[in-house]
């Protein structure tokens, strides 16, 4: 973290509420560093955390807690609230939490991931050999989930004029794929570019600014470095924190020249398309 760059921020920039709706897994990769970045560079966040599934697979808690007690050691403001992607009453009481104790948000990052699919042997790519529960897991969280959080959060900025809602995708999103063995069931993910293609039309003219970033490579963590990919061409990694300055350039933008499709890609591959 570039704390000089960020103090310098703080003394350009109104103290914004920043909601970011995260993975609890992606807590153990790099992304904590991405959300440690945003959370400074805004000047006080709120981490919402889905738990997509309760039970004792979910991953411990106080690893957000940890989280955020590295975002107050770095002069940042940070609270959590929890949310289940899944449930309509869960988002609406979470943001009404935020309202309550923080104000109406003026930005709010989706970041919601899933691993479904990931599982699958080899003989099993065809369509038909995906469970049910699988495909309504993608769709949740890919599609029903974003419009969800977009319902309960729109109409406050729609109100006041001004907001940011943006959505994190991959390059699954840019257009239909069939699943190959190791990879998630990721086509829904073209739902979630749409939502955010038709929430621009709907209200960019209220002064909200949409927009799908489509991370199209490798982000920064233990477990990606440890790919024989990675090992080979560190290089195609993504830097968690440089991905984090896009979504704040994106949030900064001026309303004369915004950005509604944004794909972020590592110098030495192509972008997907």
């Amino acid at each position: 973290i570039e704390r000089d760059r960020a103090d310098i921020i703080h003394q350009l920039t109104p103290k914004v509420v920043l909601a970011t709706v995260w993975d609890v897994d992606l807590l153990f990769d790099g992304a904590h560093k991405a959300l440690i970045r945003l959370l400074l560079l805004t000047g006080k966040g709120v981490l919402d955390l889905f738990l997509e599934h309760i039970g004792p697979e979910v991953i411990d808690i106080f690893a957000a807690h940890a989280l955020e007690r590295a975002i107050v050691d770095q002069g940042g403001s940070c609270s959590i609230v929890e949310l289940d992607l899944v449930s309509e009453d869960s988002i609406n009481n979470a943001f009404a939490n935020i309202r309550q104790h923080h104000g109406e948000p003026e930005a709010v990052i989706l970041n919601a991931g899933y691993l479904e699919g990931r599982d699958l042997p080899a003989d099993q790519e065809l369509l038909e050999y995906i469970p049910t529960e699988m495909f309504d897991t993608a769709q949740h969280i890919a599609s029903r989930g974003p419009f969800l959080v977009a319902k309960a959060v729109l109409p406050g900025m729609r109100e006041r004029g001004t907001g940011s809602f943006l959505i994190t995708n991959n390059a699954a999103s840019l257009r239909g794929r069939k699943r190959l063995t190791g990879q998630s069931l990721y086509y829904p993910r073209v739902m979630m570019r749409t939502l955010a293609q038709v929430l621009t039309e709907e209200y960019s003219t209220h002064g909200i600014h949409v927009a799908n970033v489509i991370v199209d490579g490798l982000i920064d963590s233990p477990g990606t470095r440890a790919l024989p990919i990675a090992r080979k061409k560190p290089e195609i990694i993504m830097d968690p924190a440089a991905i984090a300055d896009a979504f704040y350039y994106l949030h900064t933008q001026d309303r004369s020249c915004w950005t509604h499709d944004l794909q972020l890609t590592p110098y030495p591959t192509a972008p997907s398309f």
